[in-house]
């Protein structure tokens, strides 16, 4: 062999491979179908993900300013509602076991919590799944862990029988479709002397009209209440046409009862 083959082996053996040519590149096989769809399917999987934190950060924040705007708008309540004298008038003692039916984002559950002490237990009612969930997040923040939510049926607030020692409701007394059978429920409910505190707004004016209709105006009459409350079985020990007023929207009245 000459020295010129030798060396022109050497050269092949140890020469660095050459890089591909722009036509070369050009020719690679294009990826297939199924490579294709799985990078699509990551991409849609990315951007849904982004959509989700997005959505999950606004949804925070909307609720963080919907809490601190609570405590604005309850604070202004504070100044009409009377929320102390209501109180009062469930005869609670620390340890008390206390539900408030129509209990909303909890304005008197986070109340009554207190009243009630570590001991007692506060279960707030509603139908509504919203308001609830607002109101077992400030339980959580305000470290109230007395307060046991309850979403409750139009027919039936679903509570225990026989360990109630009040029952309180504000503002929900007119909204109730099946009156009668939630007053068939609380007394249920309701130990024997138990307190049924109901406080709601009255008509503006002195007619009056059936409950259907007394409904839709968000008020009922007093008198009205109070024929369905001695049907049901309680005793009125207390009542006040003219309780409180919230300004702007007329006079409110309290009633209270207990079961013999």
């Amino acid at each position: 062999m000459s020295i010129l083959a030798v060396r022109e082996s050497d050269h092949a053996v140890g020469s660095p491979e050459r890089p591909a040519t722009l036509m070369e590149r050009i020719k690679k096989p294009l990826p297939n179908a199924q490579t294709l769809r799985a990078y699509r399917v990551k991409i849609a999987l990315f951007l849904f993900g982004v959509v989700l934190v997005v959505s999950g950060l606004s949804v925070i924040y909307q609720g963080v300013v919907a809490l601190a705007r609570l405590n604005v708008v309850e604070s202004d309540r504070d100044r009409w509602q009377q929320p102390a004298e209501v109180i009062q008038a469930l005869g609670l003692r620390e340890g008390a076991v206390v539900a408030d039916l129509g209990c909303g984002v909890g304005y008197f559950a986070l109340k009554l919590a207190k009243v009630v002490g570590t001991q007692g237990r506060v279960l707030p009612v509603d139908v509504r799944r919203v308001p609830l969930l607002f109101l077992w997040t400030r339980a959580w923040r305000r470290q109230l862990h007395n307060i046991e939510v309850v979403q409750g049926d139009p027919d039936d607030p679903r509570l225990p029988a026989g360990v109630l020692d009040a029952v309180l409701v504000v503002n929900t007394y007119h909204e109730l479709i099946h009156p009668k059978s939630i007053l068939a429920c609380l007394y249920r409910s309701l130990i024997s002397g138990g307190r049924l505190v109901i406080v709601d707004r009255g008509p503006g004016s002195g007619g009056r009209d059936s409950r259907e209709v007394e409904a839709r105006h968000h008020e009922l009459p007093l008198s009205m209440v109070e024929e369905e409350i001695r049907q049901a079985g309680f005793e009125i020990i207390r009542q006040q046409n003219r309780f409180t007023e919230e300004p702007g929207h007329g006079p409110w009245w309290l009633l209270v009862a207990r079961k013999p």
